[in-house]
Protein backbone atom coordinates (compact mmCIF):
# COMPACT_ATOMS: atom_id res chain seq x y z
CA UNK A 1 0.00 0.00 0.00
CA UNK A 2 1.83 3.51 -1.09
CA UNK A 3 0.58 6.82 0.43
CA UNK A 4 0.98 9.85 -1.52
CA UNK A 5 3.06 11.97 0.96
CA UNK A 6 4.06 15.71 0.93
CA UNK A 7 5.73 16.34 4.23
CA UNK A 8 6.97 15.18 7.71
CA UNK A 9 7.15 17.44 10.78
CA UNK A 10 8.59 15.54 13.68
CA UNK A 11 7.78 18.52 16.16
CA UNK A 12 4.36 19.43 16.00
CA UNK A 13 2.45 21.15 18.80
CA UNK A 14 -0.90 22.03 17.26
CA UNK A 15 -2.45 19.44 15.54
CA UNK A 16 -4.10 17.80 18.59
CA UNK A 17 -2.99 16.99 22.03
CA UNK A 18 0.99 16.69 23.21
CA UNK A 19 4.02 17.18 20.52
CA UNK A 20 3.08 15.39 17.51
CA UNK A 21 4.85 13.54 14.80
CA UNK A 22 2.71 14.74 11.88
CA UNK A 23 2.45 13.32 8.46
CA UNK A 24 0.81 15.71 5.16
CA UNK A 25 -0.58 14.21 2.53
CA UNK A 26 -1.11 15.52 -0.97
CA UNK A 27 -4.33 15.70 -2.53
CA UNK A 28 -7.33 17.96 -1.64
CA UNK A 29 -10.42 18.25 -2.89
CA UNK A 30 -11.25 21.19 -1.93
CA UNK A 31 -9.70 25.39 -2.72
CA UNK A 32 -10.47 27.28 0.43
CA UNK A 33 -9.28 30.79 -0.40
CA UNK A 34 -7.61 30.85 2.87
CA UNK A 35 -5.60 27.74 2.20
CA UNK A 36 -1.97 28.18 3.34
CA UNK A 37 -1.01 24.77 1.85
CA UNK A 38 -1.79 24.96 -2.06
CA UNK A 39 0.95 22.87 -2.74
CA UNK A 40 -0.34 20.42 -1.23
CA UNK A 41 -3.86 20.46 -3.50
CA UNK A 42 -2.48 17.98 -6.32
CA UNK A 43 -0.49 14.56 -6.27
CA UNK A 44 1.92 16.01 -8.28
CA UNK A 45 5.95 15.84 -6.96
CA UNK A 46 4.51 13.53 -4.07
CA UNK A 47 6.67 11.62 -2.64
CA UNK A 48 5.50 8.00 -2.17
CA UNK A 49 5.69 5.73 1.04
CA UNK A 50 4.06 2.39 2.51
CA UNK A 51 3.14 2.47 6.04
CA UNK A 52 6.23 0.41 7.40
CA UNK A 53 8.58 3.04 5.91
CA UNK A 54 6.31 5.95 7.93
CA UNK A 55 6.17 3.81 11.21
CA UNK A 56 10.25 3.21 10.74
CA UNK A 57 10.52 7.13 10.47
CA UNK A 58 8.07 7.85 13.69
CA UNK A 59 9.73 4.96 15.63
CA UNK A 60 13.35 6.91 16.02
CA UNK A 61 11.69 9.89 17.84
CA UNK A 62 9.29 7.94 19.63
CA UNK A 63 10.79 9.26 23.07
CA UNK A 64 9.00 12.61 22.15
CA UNK A 65 5.71 11.72 21.69
CA UNK A 66 5.01 9.34 24.83
CA UNK A 67 2.41 11.83 26.11
CA UNK A 68 1.58 13.48 21.95
CA UNK A 69 1.35 10.67 19.01
CA UNK A 70 0.69 11.10 15.13
CA UNK A 71 -1.49 13.57 13.18
CA UNK A 72 -2.44 12.69 9.40
CA UNK A 73 -2.73 16.17 7.87
CA UNK A 74 -3.14 17.15 4.21
CA UNK A 75 -4.20 18.04 2.24
CA UNK A 76 -7.08 15.01 2.93
CA UNK A 77 -6.15 12.26 4.59
CA UNK A 78 -9.61 10.64 3.52
CA UNK A 79 -8.63 10.52 -0.17
CA UNK A 80 -5.93 7.79 0.64
CA UNK A 81 -8.83 5.82 2.55
CA UNK A 82 -7.03 2.22 2.28
CA UNK A 83 -3.46 3.51 2.54
CA UNK A 84 -4.81 5.25 5.25
CA UNK A 85 -6.67 2.39 7.35
CA UNK A 86 -2.82 0.66 6.82
CA UNK A 87 -1.08 3.34 8.25
CA UNK A 88 -3.04 3.80 11.16
CA UNK A 89 -3.47 0.08 12.24
CA UNK A 90 0.06 -0.39 12.28
CA UNK A 91 0.34 2.98 14.20
CA UNK A 92 -1.66 1.51 16.60
CA UNK A 93 0.00 -1.47 16.71
CA UNK A 94 2.87 0.74 17.80
CA UNK A 95 1.21 1.70 20.76
CA UNK A 96 0.70 5.70 19.30
CA UNK A 97 -2.15 7.87 19.79
CA UNK A 98 -3.64 8.56 16.70
CA UNK A 99 -5.87 11.85 14.86
CA UNK A 100 -6.69 12.62 11.92
CA UNK A 101 -7.27 16.63 10.53
CA UNK A 102 -10.04 16.05 8.08
CA UNK A 103 -12.59 18.67 6.85
CA UNK A 104 -14.32 15.27 5.82
CA UNK A 105 -15.81 16.86 2.47
CA UNK A 106 -15.02 13.12 0.60
CA UNK A 107 -17.81 11.16 2.83
CA UNK A 108 -20.73 10.50 1.19
CA UNK A 109 -23.22 8.73 3.17
CA UNK A 110 -24.87 7.17 0.20
CA UNK A 111 -21.57 5.68 -0.23
CA UNK A 112 -21.66 2.14 1.23
CA UNK A 113 -18.10 1.19 0.44
CA UNK A 114 -16.71 4.21 1.55
CA UNK A 115 -18.34 4.49 4.81
CA UNK A 116 -17.39 0.62 5.83
CA UNK A 117 -14.12 1.86 5.06
CA UNK A 118 -14.40 4.72 7.41
CA UNK A 119 -15.66 2.34 10.01
CA UNK A 120 -12.80 0.29 9.87
CA UNK A 121 -10.63 3.49 9.76
CA UNK A 122 -12.01 4.02 13.04
CA UNK A 123 -10.75 1.52 15.10
CA UNK A 124 -7.48 2.90 14.53
CA UNK A 125 -8.39 6.64 14.96
CA UNK A 126 -8.22 8.29 18.83
CA UNK A 127 -9.00 11.81 17.83
CA UNK A 128 -10.66 13.44 14.65
CA UNK A 129 -9.76 17.17 14.19
CA UNK A 130 -12.52 18.15 12.14
CA UNK A 131 -12.49 21.24 9.90
CA UNK A 132 -16.07 23.42 9.60
CA UNK A 133 -15.08 25.88 7.55
CA UNK A 134 -18.65 27.35 7.40
CA UNK A 135 -21.83 26.74 8.68
CA UNK A 136 -23.61 27.93 5.51
CA UNK A 137 -23.58 25.75 2.49
CA UNK A 138 -23.80 28.29 -0.10
CA UNK A 139 -21.10 30.74 1.48
CA UNK A 140 -19.03 27.45 2.02
CA UNK A 141 -18.75 26.45 -1.46
CA UNK A 142 -17.81 30.10 -2.17
CA UNK A 143 -14.96 29.91 0.27
CA UNK A 144 -13.98 26.35 -0.88
CA UNK A 145 -15.44 25.32 -3.87
CA UNK A 146 -18.53 22.84 -2.59
CA UNK A 147 -20.95 22.89 -0.17
CA UNK A 148 -21.15 21.73 3.68
CA UNK A 149 -23.56 19.20 3.40
CA UNK A 150 -21.48 16.28 3.26
CA UNK A 151 -19.06 17.90 6.03
CA UNK A 152 -21.86 18.41 8.34
CA UNK A 153 -23.13 14.69 7.77
CA UNK A 154 -19.64 13.21 8.14
CA UNK A 155 -19.89 15.07 11.81
CA UNK A 156 -23.12 13.27 12.79
CA UNK A 157 -21.57 10.06 11.88
CA UNK A 158 -18.78 10.22 13.77
CA UNK A 159 -20.56 11.38 16.69
CA UNK A 160 -22.74 8.22 16.11
CA UNK A 161 -19.69 6.27 15.99
CA UNK A 162 -18.51 7.66 19.18
CA UNK A 163 -15.25 9.17 18.00
CA UNK A 164 -13.70 12.25 19.81
CA UNK A 165 -13.77 15.52 17.91
CA UNK A 166 -11.88 18.59 18.39
CA UNK A 167 -14.07 21.49 15.89
CA UNK A 168 -11.89 23.49 13.91
CA UNK A 169 -12.66 27.07 12.67
CA UNK A 170 -10.67 29.43 10.94
CA UNK A 171 -11.80 32.91 11.32
CA UNK A 172 -11.96 35.36 8.33
CA UNK A 173 -13.05 38.89 8.51
CA UNK A 174 -15.71 40.05 6.07
CA UNK A 175 -16.27 35.77 5.52
CA UNK A 176 -17.42 33.87 8.61
CA UNK A 177 -16.86 36.41 11.72
CA UNK A 178 -20.28 37.82 11.64
CA UNK A 179 -22.45 36.94 15.16
CA UNK A 180 -24.79 34.77 13.00
CA UNK A 181 -22.46 32.67 11.22
CA UNK A 182 -20.70 32.15 14.89
CA UNK A 183 -24.02 31.28 16.45
CA UNK A 184 -25.09 28.91 13.79
CA UNK A 185 -21.71 27.60 14.00
CA UNK A 186 -22.29 27.05 17.54
CA UNK A 187 -25.59 26.10 17.20
CA UNK A 188 -24.88 22.76 15.41
CA UNK A 189 -21.62 22.00 17.22
CA UNK A 190 -23.77 21.64 20.35
CA UNK A 191 -25.90 18.75 18.63
CA UNK A 192 -22.92 16.61 18.85
CA UNK A 193 -21.83 14.94 21.99
CA UNK A 194 -18.65 14.38 21.30
CA UNK A 195 -16.79 16.99 20.91
CA UNK A 196 -13.81 17.69 23.03
CA UNK A 197 -12.82 20.98 21.94
CA UNK A 198 -13.28 24.30 19.98
CA UNK A 199 -10.42 25.51 17.91
CA UNK A 200 -10.53 29.11 17.01
CA UNK A 201 -7.75 29.95 14.14
CA UNK A 202 -7.19 33.25 13.24
CA UNK A 203 -6.66 33.31 9.36
CA UNK A 204 -3.30 34.35 8.68
CA UNK A 205 -1.56 35.61 5.62
CA UNK A 206 1.90 33.50 5.27
CA UNK A 207 1.18 31.28 3.12
CA UNK A 208 1.08 33.44 0.32
CA UNK A 209 4.73 32.69 -0.07
CA UNK A 210 3.68 29.78 -1.65
CA UNK A 211 1.08 31.14 -3.89
CA UNK A 212 3.74 33.24 -5.34
CA UNK A 213 6.26 30.24 -5.62
CA UNK A 214 3.49 28.37 -7.51
CA UNK A 215 2.69 31.43 -9.78
CA UNK A 216 -1.21 31.21 -8.43
CA UNK A 217 -3.26 34.13 -7.80
CA UNK A 218 -3.58 35.03 -3.79
CA UNK A 219 -7.85 35.20 -3.58
CA UNK A 220 -7.73 36.87 -0.24
CA UNK A 221 -5.63 39.20 -1.09
CA UNK A 222 -6.47 42.57 0.52
CA UNK A 223 -8.08 40.65 3.42
CA UNK A 224 -6.75 41.93 7.19
CA UNK A 225 -6.15 39.49 9.62
CA UNK A 226 -8.97 39.15 13.04
CA UNK A 227 -8.27 41.96 15.83
CA UNK A 228 -7.59 40.64 19.32
CA UNK A 229 -11.03 41.56 20.05
CA UNK A 230 -12.68 39.59 17.22
CA UNK A 231 -10.45 36.82 18.48
CA UNK A 232 -11.67 36.35 21.59
CA UNK A 233 -15.24 37.51 20.68
CA UNK A 234 -15.35 34.56 18.72
CA UNK A 235 -14.26 32.46 21.36
CA UNK A 236 -16.65 33.36 24.10
CA UNK A 237 -19.64 32.50 21.62
CA UNK A 238 -18.14 29.37 20.42
CA UNK A 239 -16.36 28.31 23.64
CA UNK A 240 -16.89 24.87 24.79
Amino acid sequence: MIGYIHSFETFGTVDGPGIRYVIFVKGCPLRCLYCHNPDTWTMDNAKQYEPDDIVRLINKYRAYYVNGGVTISGGEPLLQIDFLIDLCKKLKENNYHVAIDTSGAVYDENNKELVEKIKTLNKYVDLYLLDIKHINSEKHKMLTSKGNVNILSFARFLDRENKKMWIRHVIVPTINLDDESLKETKKFIDTLKNVEKVEILPYHTMGIVKYEQLNIPYPLKGVRVPTEEEISHAKEILKR
